[in-house]
């Protein structure tokens, strides 16, 4: 027989509210919520948070990272969540009081096990979304505690912090600007590679 964990009201909540952002509920919601509510049993901490204890690295965005969120009360718009784009469902949970750090990812098997907790399911997608809910965490996901190589406080930044960017005369907030030679410049204007649109010169035909 195959052990699965108790009804959440907790997990149901979240993704009520994550799919509402969507219109919508999708397997990889229900991993990120997962890994949120992991995350806060590891670290101690009461989840989705009311304050900014909790910082979360994403490594993907898309329904996945609205998941995290709706977990753990971390988004990009309120500055506790930082998307490392490389493409993968995975997230690292860091209490930024302690410093403690957790990186969480989908179990290398989940997929293959979860046809095992919903036999009955239509599609394989319908599967994953059923199984996810209920696998227990160890069979669902992988968390590996791990360190920061970048600095926090300066990613945080302060408020108010501001500078205008010699080169291109634009607002830095957050400090972000680099300085070059004694030159305070935006990325944008430092760094040829860091620019991601370039001006054109006439208007684009609709």
């Amino acid at each position: 027989m195959i052990e699965t964990i108790p009804n959440n009201s907790l997990l149901d909540d979240i993704l009520e509210h994550s799919a509402a952002l969507h219109r919508h509920l999708c397997p990889r919601q229900v991993l990120g919520a997962r890994m949120g509510i992991l995350a806060g049993r590891l670290l101690s901490l009461e989840l989705p948070q009311k304050n900014k204890r909790l910082y979360t690295f994403v490594e993907t965005d898309g329904c996945f990272a609205d998941g995290v969120g709706a977990a753990t009360g971390c988004w990009l718009g309120r500055r506790t969540m930082r998307l490392i784009d490389h493409g993968k469902v995975a997230a690292t949970f860091v209490d930024t009081r302690t410093r403690r750090a957790v990186r969480i990812r989908p179990h290398p098997q989940a997929r293959t096990e979860a046809r095992h907790y919903a036999p009955n399911a239509k599609s394989r997608w319908h599967a994953y979304l059923e199984a996810y809910r209920i696998m227990p965490d160890d069979v669902l996901l992988e968390a590996q505690w791990v360190e920061l190589t970048l600095d926090l406080d300066r990613l945080i930044s302060r408020p108010g912090a501001r500078t205008v960017c010699h080169g291109c005369g634009e607002e830095i907030i957050n400090e972000r600007e680099v300085t070059l030679d004694g030159t305070i410049l935006c990325r944008g204007c430092a760094f040829e590679e860091d620019r991601y649109v370039r001006s054109v010169t006439t208007t684009p035909d609709r």
